[in-house]
């Protein structure tokens, strides 16, 4: 793998190495939605929506569009929303394989008598 391309990959994590950022994104799958829009489902204040935006922008994640006083968001390519949901699949992967572990581990542990110091 080239230089390049691992370093247009690590652009494209660090774009979402936020909760916030991903929120965002995540509203964006099924189409544009304004600024505003955005932050009423987000719950966030206008200047640190405009933050989060500027570095999707930035990161080439997200484009916008101006119609009279509004700016619209969307995602540049639905690529990404197919990543979002790998990582979703692959969370609920690694969760059920550490819920099975702390199973065989509750089976194992001996049961404490009442009274009786571990």
């Amino acid at each position: 793998m080239s230089d390049a391309l691992r370093r247009f990959k690590s652009e494209i994590f660090q774009g979402l190495a936020n909760p916030t950022r991903i929120a965002i994104v995540e509203l964006l799958r099924d189409g544009e939605l304004s600024a505003g829009k955005l932050i009423e489902k987000l719950g966030i204040e206008q200047a640190n929506a405009s933050q989060h935006l500027s570095v999707l922008r930035a990161k080439q994640i997200v484009v916008s569009r101006k119609v009279a006083n509004q700016v619209f968001y969307s995602i540049r390519d639905h690529a990404l929303i197919e990543v979002l949901d790998i990582l979703r699949r692959y969370f609920y992967s690694q969760l059920s394989s550490t819920v099975s572990m702390l199973r065989q581990a509750a089976k194992q542990e001996p049961k404490a008598r009442i009274g009786t110091p571990r």
